[in-house]
């Protein structure tokens, strides 16, 4: 042109023959090409825009198709990443979740579930570079961040992960559903990408729509698939924690004692929720280790090691915050220097390194307004990270066993607050007997825990005589103890006067309602002279003693008169007489020995003279206690008074 610029032209070109075939000109011709430009230009486009289309198209059908198929995060996560990484051809590729806290005061963070070609170091200065505000990743719409000078100087950080990496620009896409953000997908590009355009999304290029679109439409693809994971997870994972939960309520149902509850927690505790469970209770000496467990057995050297190790006081550990602020920690990343921080020392430290946990959940023990302690599990890299879900589960867990603790503490505290009012209501040992030797026991009930009213009692009378005493008050509480005590000082108050033990069962049954005695009680009473071997006995509804003779075991035929404080008999109470031959040993015993919840008392009585005549010993402390052996266990539904005489030779 005239003006200098260029005109787009054809030129065309026909060669001219003569009727030999000899070329004879050239005609050309010239055409401005204007318009023909514009329309090849435009037909191009359209195609290159069909043919992105249905590439676009075959990407979300290929998307919808593996999402459809995918049943967990893990899969959706694999589906997403993998998919728009190739579709795009992104150097890398993340999906971001949102975590959501169990504290509603912490800020929600992004953690990556799926990562390809993207490296630690960018998406941790992604995820610092938001401070705790998603501003960045969870962005109104597809955002590029470009690596420009602008980035280098606001987050030079994440310019500089970006360098090493080759990436030119990030593309962070939001995944959500139903208005709920779930996360970002998180995309690097590098600099011969090129199927995206990295311009400022205020501007619109031509081809920035049709991408954009796209990249929104696999955001919302990826938020119902997750949606719909999430929820097929949850539903799964309630009922395995409700199944975990009613496990570990009939466990500690079962448990025995507070040593018993806890370890068995700790046991569960690791088969299905942690990989290490560590308990501690609050004493009147501070916190006590009670159990520690690891879920691999060939590491449990690492578990005796942490019980010998507390950590130390003041230090920032979760259990003894969980402990002083009321409240759960839950550490969801472990670095060295907090492992540095919370042990007392480097023996200490090597083996918290060793456990190699990566986040920690210390749950606080309270019942009844009163800190017990703190339950505390751990999870290494094969287990996984702690989720919300399993926070919740531990916290479900704390309770039951706070609650079992308290219980259990309530217990045993109730057991030795009993036993030794019975134990100080009792007599003390028998005193030296000339011509006699005697044994006394008395075991407690190890079902529940109140106390009962079996008493024995071994008294020498002015002059040659010996005073015999077992008795029963009916019942096994509070009442029953007492009663038992004021029976027993009523009954030596009544040796006084020598009376004879029949006289002494009438004089008794004559003075139970004055003496405001609430409980009903057998009893036998007897007197021995030890020189002679003279021996009287007189039962108020109390079973025989038992005389074991060279081998040989019988009961003693002595007649019961109704129990005391029932109503009196019309005749007075009968009496044996007969003799104790030097050698021999009589057995007074209460019901405990020869009752129990598997047999009658026939049955007892029999597996009692059995044992009696194959003891082998006239040594009443080791006739006592073979006895015992023979016709107790562990357990005992009612408590035992056992005393034997042996009359020397």
């Amino acid at each position: 042109r005239i003006d200098g610029s260029t005109l787009p032209c054809l030129l065309n070109a026909v060669e001219l023959r003569d009727e030999s075939g000899a070329p004879l000109l050239v005609r050309a011709t010239l055409f401005e090409a204007t318009a023909r430009r514009r329309y090849e230009r435009d037909l191009l486009s359209a195609r290159r825009a069909a043919e992105d289309s249905e590439a676009r198209s075959r990407t979300v059908q290929r998307v919808v198709s593996d999402l459809a198929a995918a049943t967990s995060v893990a899969d959706v996560a694999t589906v997403i990443v993998e998919r728009s990484r190739a579709a795009l051809g992104a150097a890398g590729a993340a999906l971001m979740l949102v975590d959501d806290p169990v504290d509603p005061d912490v800020v929600p963070g992004l953690w990556p579930v799926r990562v390809e070609g993207l490296p630690t170091d960018l998406l941790q200065a992604l995820h610092d570079a938001a401070d705790g505000k998603l501003s960045l990743e969870l962005a109104e719409g597809v955002r590029t961040v470009l690596l420009d000078e602008r980035l280098r100087a606001a987050q030079p950080a994440v310019a500089a992960a970006m360098e090493a990496a080759a990436l030119t620009a990030l593309v962070t896409v939001p995944v959500a559903a139903d208005s709920r953000r779930l996360g970002a997908i998180v995309m690097g590009i590098g600099p011969r990408d090129g199927l995206i355009d990295l311009a400022d999304p205020t501007s619109v290029p031509a081809t920035a729509p049709a991408e954009v679109d796209l990249l929104r439409t696999l955001g919302r693809q990826a938020g119902q698939a997750l949606q719909r994971a999430q929820l097929l997870e949850q539903t799964a994972q309630q009922a395995d924690r409700a199944a975990f939960l009613l496990d570990a309520a009939r466990l500690l149902a079962g448990a025995a004692d507070v040593t018993d509850t806890v370890e068995r927690l700790a046991e569960l505790a690791v088969q299905r929720l942690a990989t290490v469970c560590a308990i501690d209770l609050a004493s009147e000496v501070g916190l006590t280790r009670a159990a520690v467990r690891h879920r691999d057995p060939t590491r449990a050297h690492l578990a005796d090691e942490l019980r010998r190790r507390l950590p130390p006081s003041g230090a920032p550990h979760p259990a003894l915050q969980a402990l002083s602020q009321s409240r759960t920690q839950w550490i969801r990343s472990v670095d060295d220097e907090l492992l540095t921080r919370i042990t007392a020392d480097e023996p200490h430290l090597e083996v918290a390194r060793a456990l190699e946990l990566t986040s920690i959940v210390s749950v606080p023990l309270i019942a009844d307004g009163r800190s017990l302690g703190a339950l505390t599990i751990g999870a290494d890299p094969q287990r996984g990270p702690f989720t919300a879900a399993d926070v919740e589960v531990a916290e479900q867990l704390g309770l039951q066993l706070s609650l079992v603790v308290a219980k259990a503490l309530r217990y045993e505290l109730d057991v030795r607050t009993s036993h030794t009012l019975q134990a100080n209501l009792l007599p003390p040992q028998p005193p030296e007997l000339p011509g006699l030797s005697t044994a006394v026991r008395y075991l407690a009930a190890t079902y529940g825990v109140e106390v009962g009213g079996d008493f024995y009692d071994v008294v020498q009378l002015p002059g040659d005589l010996v005073a015999l005493a077992v008795g029963d008050v009916v019942g096994h509480d509070i009442t029953a103890a007492a009663t038992m005590g004021q029976l027993n000082s009523v009954y030596r108050a009544l040796l006084v006067d020598r009376p004879a033990p029949s006289a002494m069962i009438d004089r008794l049954q004559a003075s139970w309602s004055l003496l405001g005695l609430q409980r009903m009680a057998t009893a036998l009473f007897a007197t021995l002279d030890p020189a002679t071997g003279q021996l009287r006995i007189a039962s108020a509804g109390h079973l025989p003693p038992l005389l074991i003779t060279a081998g040989h075991a019988e009961f003693l035929p002595v007649t019961p008169s109704r129990m005391l404080g029932a109503p009196p008999a019309p005749a007075p109470a009968r009496e044996w007489a007969g003799v104790l031959p030097a050698g021999a040993t009589m057995v007074l015993f209460t019901d405990g020995l020869v009752e129990s919840r598997s047999a009658d008392i026939d049955e007892g009585l029999a597996h009692l003279l059995a044992a009696a005549a194959g003891a082998g010993t006239s040594d009443p402390d080791e006739l006592c206690d073979r006895l015992l052996g023979e016709l107790t266990g562990a357990h005992r539904a009612d408590d035992i008074a056992l005393l034997a005489l042996t009359r020397l030779p």
